[in-house]
C-alpha cells in the first residue's frame, strides 16, 4: 500500500510527467490534491499498470481529488529549453492551474525548480511510494497516450498507436525511412 502523503501540510499536491524520453510528442504533467480520506487499492506507478487499468482509475481518481491539472510542453519548446527544463515547466503549468494553491509539492524524481516559494519534496521513484504522485503519473500517461493515439491516425508510417512516441527500433527506422513530422522533437538521436 503506497503512503498517503510526506508531508502535514492539508493541501498537499503530488506532481509526475510522462513522455520525457520519447522521440515524438509533448511532456505531459499532471498535478493532483487528493481528498485526505481518499485511498485506493490498485493505484501504483502508472508504468505498472496496463492501460485498461489506467482508463478505469483516472475517473476514481478524477471524482476523488480536491483538484488535478494536466498540462503538456510542445516538442518545439522542448528543444528550445531541453527535456529537463520542459518536463519542470509542465509540471508548473499544472501547479499553477490548481484551484486551490497546494501548500506543499511531492514531485517524483530528482529535479525540480522552486515554485513560487511553496515548499517541496522530490522522490525517486516516488510515483510507486506515494499514492498523490501515483495518480498524476496516471492522469499524466493515460492524457498522453490518448493525444499520441489521437495524431497517429495522421502520422500512422510511426507506430504512434503503439510506442507512443517513445524510441523503439520500429519508430527509429521509420524516422530515417520517412523523415520527421511537426510531433518529432529535433534535439533528440535516433541511434
Amino acid at each position: 500500500m503506497l503512503l498517503k502523503k510526506y508531508s502535514n501540510y492539508n493541501l498537499e499536491c503530488g506532481v509526475d510527467e510522462a513522455g520525457r524520453g520519447c522521440l515524438a510528442g509533448p511532456v505531459t504533467a499532471a498535478a493532483v490534491i487528493l481528498k485526505p480520506d481518499f485511498n485506493h487499492e490498485l493505484i501504483n506507478d502508472s508504468k505498472k499498470l496496463n492501460s485498461s487499468l489506467r482508463k478505469k482509475l483516472v475517473p476514481i481518481i478524477i471524482e476523488n481529488c480536491i483538484c488535478f491539472a494536466i498540462k503538456n510542453v510542445s516538442p518545439k519548446k522542448i528543444d528550445e529549453i531541453n527535456i529537463l527544463n520542459a518536463s519542470i515547466l509542465a509540471m508548473h503549468k499544472c501547479i499553477k492551474a490548481l484551484e486551490p494553491n497546494p501548500d506543499f509539492i511531492l514531485v517524483d524524481g530528482n529535479k525540480f525548480k522552486t515554485f513560487r516559494n511553496i515548499p517541496h519534496k522530490t522522490i525517486i521513484k516516488g510515483d510507486a511510494k506515494y499514492l498523490n504522485i501515483a495518480a498524476a503519473s496516471i492522469l499524466a500517461k493515460y492524457y498522453r497516450d490518448t493525444y499520441m493515439k489521437k495524431i497517429h491516425s495522421n502520422f500512422k508510417n510511426y507506430g504512434w498507436i503503439k510506442n507512443k512516441g517513445y524510441p523503439t527500433a520500429e519508430h527509429k527506422k521509420n524516422i530515417l525511412k520517412y523523415g520527421l513530422t511537426r510531433y518529432h522533437r529535433k534535439t533528440f538521436k535516433t541511434n
